[in-house]
């Protein structure tokens, strides 16, 4: 593999970061190796898994084998699972 491939390949994608749903209830943490960390209500580390972005499609796979996807809308907007989060800043 080139320097260029082996940067571009490990680059993080512009969605890396936290995603809270309006209530705050749910938090997404997207991490820089592909990996996902949920926060449901005061329970830490509810789901983990890893996840892929293709465009501004993401596809989720939690330790235990569930799948979930969604869609970015804009850089700041993801709708997944019939929620709607926003990037938090």
């Amino acid at each position: 593999m080139t320097e260029t491939a082996r940067a571009e390949r490990s680059a993080p994608h512009p969605y890396v970061g936290m995603w809270v749903t309006e209530n705050g209830h749910i938090r997404h943490e997207l991490l820089p190796n592909g990996r996902y960390d949920e926060q449901r209500g005061n329970r830490r580390s509810a789901y983990q898994g890893r996840y892929s972005v293709t465009g501004s499609h993401i596809d989720y796979v939690d330790d235990t084998g569930f799948s979930a996807d969604g869609e970015f809308v804009s850089l700041d907007v993801l709708h997944h699972g019939g929620m709607v989060f926003r990037r938090e800043r």
